[in-house]
């Protein structure tokens, strides 16, 4: 029996231009340097106690001559960060039948803003279990284990989307139904499935 239902939240409920993207447009930088950047800073910034993903930055910035102050920065890379209404109603809906819960690798500063200027998506969920407070990153299997273990569920019962195929194989290897996001009404789709036991 289905009990719950957990999300990914970037790429699913928040939708965001490329900051890689968006920096090359307005400061002609590289994207790709752009992309090799935030690969290697993530890893370090995901983590609880990680020190701030500006002072990371600062260094990559000053190189490519891109001259923003930490509250400039943020307020730049987090202004292409857009929440999807149809998906906050979606959660809503879920959560008269079951849980919903959202999973996400991310830095102290965006899940912040994510927190102050996105209420109405914690409203619509029962908790959100972010790596940078949790110390689980996915594809680490605890990232999993820590929801399944505090709401005293087993795999079976829960869902799990994700838009990265390697966050969708670990959670099945752990024996979660697990599916790559492909939209709205994918999910809705696999969620009445299960719920009918097919």
């Amino acid at each position: 029996m289905l009990k719950a239902v957990i999300f990914d939240v970037n790429g699913v409920f928040i939708e965001s231009d490329f900051f890689s993207n968006r920096l090359a447009k307005d400061y002609t930088v590289p994207a790709l340097e752009v992309v090799a950047a935030l690969k290697a800073i993530m890893p370090i910034v995901r983590r609880p106690e990680a020190p701030s993903c500006y002072q990371l930055c600062k260094p990559y910035l000053q190189r490519w001559r891109v001259e923003l102050g930490e509250e400039e920065f943020f307020a730049y890379w987090f202004s292409g960060e857009r929440l999807v209404p149809e998906m906050v109603h979606y959660a809503q809906q879920l959560g008269k039948k079951m849980s919903v819960f959202l999973l996400s690798n991310n830095f102290r500063e965006r899940t912040e803003y994510y927190r102050q200027q996105f209420p109405e998506l914690f409203a619509a969920v029962d908790k959100a279990y972010f790596s940078c407070e949790t110390g689980y990153v996915k594809p680490e299997e605890n990232a999993w284990k820590n929801i399944l273990r505090e709401n005293k569920l087993r795999p079976e019962q829960c869902l799990y989307f994700d838009n990265d195929e390697e966050n969708v194989a670990a959670a099945r290897g752990l024996g979660l139904p697990a599916e790559h996001w492909k939209g709205r009404a994918q999910a809705k789709k696999v969620v009445k499935n299960l719920m009918r036991g097919e």
